[in-house]
């Protein structure tokens, strides 16, 4: 078996087609390409050709894999859940998320922290709630209690503006309404009482 061709694909540049024979057989990343020392002419054996579809299958697996944690942060179990839907064998996807944390891709404390931000920053999300989120994320629990500790919202303050908030708009006027709506952001009974009242005080 003869690579009788070796072409840059035109939707991806970083990625090369293989041709054998003639036929396309594969295709491989630059860097692959370059450390496989693929080139024009190279005879090949039938046990080096799988060696090869192995490498551009795990290429092409993890290219998507950083394809999809690129979109915005993931916890290791969303990636691991990803990549059982794109039907990657258990190995390849323990080698992939291997080299993701290696490369500090994955790292679900890094993951928790800029969930923390990112929730506190575009809306004002409780302690309760950002709990059951993470662990909605099988992020662990000691993991997210350290996150949190470090966290130094004023969540009373946080409340207390929220309710601010939402007074503005007339559909929560009603006191039931706009307590039916901060229990679903995950504020507890007694919280949502005392920021009420203190704001009718006010």
């Amino acid at each position: 078996m003869k690579i009788t061709a070796i072409k840059q694909q035109v939707k991806r540049a970083d990625r090369f087609s293989v041709y054998i024979d003639g036929k396309y057989s594969f295709s491989l990343g630059e860097l692959d390409l370059i450390n496989c020392g693929l080139s024009i002419g190279r005879e090949l054996s039938q046990q080096t050709l799988g060696e090869l579809k192995d490498t551009a299958e795990f290429g092409g697996m993890y290219d998507r894999a950083l394809s999809y944690i690129m979109i915005r942060p993931r916890s290791e179990w969303e990636l691991r859940e990803y990549l059982k839907r794109k039907k990657s064998p258990a190995p390849q996807t323990e080698k992939i998320l291997n080299k993701l944390s290696i490369s500090g891709y994955i790292n679900d404390k890094k993951f928790a922290e800029a969930w923390v931000n990112n929730r506190r920053l575009l809306k004002s999300t409780s302690r309760r709630r950002l709990i059951q989120e993470l662990r909605q994320k099988r992020v662990a629990d000691d993991v997210i209690e350290q996150v949190l500790s470090e966290d130094e919202t004023d969540e009373p303050e946080v409340l207390k503006q929220l309710v601010a908030k939402k007074r503005k708009q007339s559909r929560y006027q009603d006191d039931l309404k706009l307590m039916q709506y901060l229990a679903r952001q995950g504020y507890n009974y007694g919280d949502i009482k005392t920021a009420l009242q203190n704001q009718d005080e006010d």
